[in-house]
């Protein structure tokens, strides 16, 4: 799926400290590493835990690759939230040398 260029977005090393992270990806993605103040929220999660995600400031979507995190994105901003897609996901966030943190034996990675 193709959202052009409407979605906004951020990129990955852009992201700025203090932002509000929500990451969708699977729990076994999260555990392999993750940003270390993100929030945890499954995409097939969402919709029963919607409530969590804070409506009075901006949400920065990640995944993996940026695919599921547009997807998201959209939903929530169709839905009233303030969201921007960061672009390159967590791919391009270790790319970008920002830190990481897991809940493996082996150093964080992206999966």
């Amino acid at each position: 799926m193709y959202f052009g260029d409407d979605v906004p977005a951020v990129d990955a090393a852009d992201v700025p400290e203090g932002a509000y992270l929500l990451d969708v990806r699977e729990q076994y993605e999260w555990d392999a590493g993750h940003a270390p103040d993100a929030v945890h929220i499954p995409m097939g999660e969402l919709s029963d835990r919607a409530a969590e995600v804070p409506r009075d400031r901006e949400i920065l979507v990640i995944c993996r690759s940026g695919m599921r995190s547009a997807q998201v994105t959209v939903a929530l901003n169709q839905a009233g939230w303030t969201a921007k897609n960061v672009d390159g996901g967590m791919k391009r966030w270790a790319e970008a040398g920002r830190p990481m943190d897991g809940h493996t034996d082996t150093p964080p990675h992206v999966a």
